[in-house]
């Protein structure tokens, strides 16, 4: 369909008349009404006859000498043949014929939206086989899907978490099966039906038997995974007329009432505290809170709650799960913060933060994610309740770039480090993987959602907007060599970066061809890779945003390796002790985000953007796709 232009089609056709070949008669005639003595020499019947003459001769001469035509096509039809027959021609005509020689014509201009096309279709160079690679490459996702899941299914159905080396399966989350309820909405997504049906199954038969009777679970990790992976299923399921991926499994309100259930005994650490931070572990049997051995808890932790909460509250009706669980953030939006940023500790029993130590990574991450995600949740049109959210998350990412972001040398990659003793304390360029969430949560923050020409086009994006997307990008790129500085192409779970203060030797990632082996630095002790998903989590939100396929180039070699180096023969993954050697030696572990996050992520990233859009859903910090207000 045809688009209002930036300038008319009268623009057009001057710029090609520009190029238009001219008679010579027009040329000799214009020249002769424009010239300064054109009156005198008309004005006389000798300057009239004399004109005339000159024009009628060199009619004659271009007559004579007038070559056949001869287009592009011909030329290349004929080869060597045709370019004989041009030189011929040019030799035949002599000095004149070089003379009157037809200047090159260029080819039209056309207007944007012809260009690049053929017919009415669009054309875009390398790209015509681009929908059968990614259908192939998302096959190849689900097909990784089904292997972990199998392996998972055939050894460990009902636990926690796959041994896949032992082929066995280990409680490390509180026995609640996480790993069925957390790949249960990635089967949903990419309509694995047999997985549904039978996550569905034992969803319906054991859950909630497993909730009434289990002991101690961790408030933040049994929210992300297990609640929040009820309430997706119940979504895309088609509970409250969502999308209805699937009709297999049980009906909707199965997951919705499991949930409810679940969450009835985590509000415990909420009410139980003497303050608006909540506790960090529940007994579900009692059911009683707990703080943690230390007696603190994780910022991150206390304020990576709230997506869950507040979607239980409006499918469910009963206000009180938001409530509590926004009182946590309504109550860290008056503690004092360093530009924005906070320390990774916080106390229930105070109310205040512990320590200075501020980081990205672990205990730190996720408070910095949730304050864009929920402000995002209540939709375009929400009420000022909940703007001090975007406020907080503007504040912060101000104090990111001031204190916290650095570059690389010899190269100059970009990222984030660490100041463990607060501001006035030295800085560390020490980054987690964790961090690597970080490039999708600017790209979310910077356009919310909409793609980068969409947010353009409506005028959305402040100069700040561009900074952070352009930071965003630059993050993403170090993640990605992060992976692909190391001799298995994963990257460890914490890096270290080469800067003017600090600098060791020997800890390269071990490819030797990498531009970045000097830039990076990967300690003895920091070398295990979890299957993580926070790079492929940005690639993806990247992507999606800005619509460049390189994202989708750097997913697919990170997947391969994944496949390559992780991938157990009798079913499942495992993770990695050493990502710089080859062979590295597997650990005995397949992570439950292995299914419910990084594996999604990789089926979105080569999907159609139709599915799960990012203005109409936002994530969870376990990848659990949680509707937008509205949407």
């Amino acid at each position: 369909m045809s688009k209002s232009l930036p300038y008319s089609m009268k623009d057009v056709h001057y710029d090609n008349a520009k190029f238009r070949q001219r008679s010579l008669v027009k040329v000799i005639t214009q020249s002769l009404l424009t010239s300064n003595a054109k009156h005198n020499c008309i004005s006389c019947s000798t300057g009239k006859f004399l004109a005339l003459l000159m024009i009628f001769g060199l009619a004659c001469l271009m007559f004579t000498h007038k070559s056949t035509p001869h287009s592009v096509s011909q030329g290349q039809a004929e080869g060597i043949k045709g370019n004989k027959e041009v030189k011929g021609i040019s030799d035949s005509g002599g000095r004149f014929q070089r003379f009157w020689r037809k200047p090159p014509r260029l080819p039209p201009q056309l207007p944007p939206d012809e260009k690049g096309s053929i017919g009415n279709l669009p054309y875009e160079p390398q790209k015509l086989n681009t929908g059968s690679k990614l259908v192939d490459r998302q096959q190849r996702v689900q097909k990784a899907f089904i292997h972990a899941w199998s392996g998972y299914k055939m050894y460990a159905m009902g636990y926690d978490e796959l041994m896949p080396l032992s082929q066995r399966g280990v409680d490390g989350l509180g026995g609640l099966g996480a790993t069925v309820v957390d790949a249960l909405d990635t089967a949903l997504i990419m309509g694995a039906d047999e997985v549904v049906s039978e996550a569905g199954l034992w969803i319906e038969t054991h859950l909630s038997d497993r909730i009434s009777n289990k002991g101690q679970v961790n408030l933040f990790e049994t929210t992300i995974r297990v609640l929040g992976g009820l309430l997706s299923a119940y979504h895309l399921s088609g509970g409250e007329q969502g999308t209805n991926l699937t009709h297999k499994g049980p009906k909707p309100t199965v997951y919705l009432e499991t949930a409810r259930n679940l969450a009835d005994r985590l509000l415990l650490a909420f009410t139980s505290s003497p303050t608006s931070i909540p506790f960090s572990d529940v007994v579900l049997h009692d059911p009683s809170a707990h703080r943690a051995p230390d007696g603190l808890s994780s910022t991150a932790e206390v304020s990576t709650v709230q997506l869950e909460f507040n979607y239980l509250s409006t499918v469910s009706g009963d206000p009180r799960y938001s409530i509590e669980a926004m009182k946590v953030l309504e109550h860290i939006k008056d503690l004092p913060k360093v530009e924005g940023l906070v320390p990774i500790y916080i106390s229930p029993d105070s109310g205040e933060f512990s320590g200075e130590n501020i980081r990205l990574g672990s205990r730190g991450d996720s408070y910095y994610e949730y304050l864009i995600k929920v402000w995002l949740q209540q939709g375009r049109n929400q009420d000022s309740n909940f703007t001090y959210l975007y406020d907080m998350y503007e504040e912060a990412v101000k104090g990111v770039r001031h204190l916290l972001v650095q570059k690389s040398i010899p190269n100059g990659l970009v990222f984030v480090g660490e100041l463990p003793y607060g501001p006035k304390g030295s800085f560390s360029p020490k980054m987690d993987h964790l961090v690597c969430f970080l490039p999708g949560t600017l790209a979310l923050g910077a356009t919310k959602g909409l793609t980068k020409e969409k947010a353009m086009k409506e005028n959305l994006l402040k100069f700040e907007d561009l900074e952070n997307l352009k930071l965003a990008e630059d993050l993403a790129k170090t993640c990605f060599e992060m992976y692909s500085v190391t001799s298995t192409g994963l990257a460890p779970e914490i890096a270290y970066f080469h800067t003017e203060e600090y600098s060791e030797h020997g800890l390269d990632g071990g490819n030797k061809n990498s531009k970045f082996i000097n830039d990076i630095i990967i300690k003895h002790a920091d070398r295990h890779n979890l299957l993580r998903p926070e790079t492929v989590e940005s690639l993806f939100i990247l992507y999606r945003i800005t619509e460049d396929p390189k994202y989708q180039e750097w997913g697919w070699q990170i997947f391969e390796a994944f496949e390559k180096y992780t991938k157990v023969d009798s079913g499942g993954y495992s993770s990695l002790e050493d990502v710089t050697v080859l062979p590295p030696h597997r650990r005995d572990k397949m992570e439950t985000f292995f299914l419910g996050e990084t594996l999604k992520y990789f089926y979105l990233l080569f999907g159609d953007r139709s599915v799960i859009p990012l203005d109409k859903y936002v994530f969870n910090t376990e990848a659990h796709p949680l509707p937008i207000k509205g949407s």
